[in-house]
């Protein structure tokens, strides 16, 4: 009972649902060129749209020095928060270095759940380390039940006895960060 009523509120969450009243704004992905998330963000940004671009810091090596660059979370996309009409779905397209807006056209765009979203602004406001971590389907759904991510839910892949790295997952980019986490904070979800 309980994954069905999941199940019918993913696909809910999945696709935006349009109805006679007015539009809420909801999360959309945004595709861009290679290396352009940044010049998209800043183009939309002065438009006035409300952007997301998570970001953060590896090592590079260029020259033979090692120094810390900020990269985006998720290279090739950045998040939308907008209720999307056809005249702002237009207005979004003319930004340079964007590809598009994730989804079959403007009015049945692809969706990201807001849990989410609050998940990853969670992670990035606890200053924890984040790695890029390839997209997992399989592993056990769990809780952070304390500390800075209390309530966060993701997949925890085990690593040492009382360290784990918890997988976050953005379903609609398949895309997925990792935070090392303190296993005896973790229930099953």
């Amino acid at each position: 009972m309980a994954a069905t009523a999941r199940l019918e509120r993913d696909a809910q969450d999945s696709l935006a649902i349009r109805g006679p009243g007015p539009i809420s704004p909801r999360w959309h992905a945004l595709w861009t060129r290679s290396h352009c998330e940044r010049l998209v963000h800043d183009q939309l940004a002065a438009r006035g749209f409300n952007l997301f671009l998570p970001t953060i810091e590896v090592w590079s090596r260029r020259g033979g020095v090692r120094h810390l660059i900020t990269v985006p979370m998720f290279p090739g996309y950045l998040f939308l928060c907008h209720s999307l009409d056809k005249a702002s779905y237009l207005e979004v397209l003319r930004a340079r270095g964007l590809v598009g807006v994730l989804g079959e056209r403007w009015d049945r765009l692809a969706v990201v759940r807001d849990a989410e979203i609050e998940a990853i602004r969670r992670v990035l406001e606890a200053r924890l380390p984040v790695l890029p971590c390839p997209y997992l389907r399989e592993g056990q759904r769990v809780r952070i039940a304390d500390g800075p991510l209390r309530d966060i839910e993701g997949i925890l892949v085990q690593s040492k006895p009382r360290k784990g790295l918890l997988v976050l997952t953005v379903e609609l980019l398949r895309r997925s960060i990792a935070v090392e986490v303190d296993c005896t904070l973790v229930a099953a979800a």
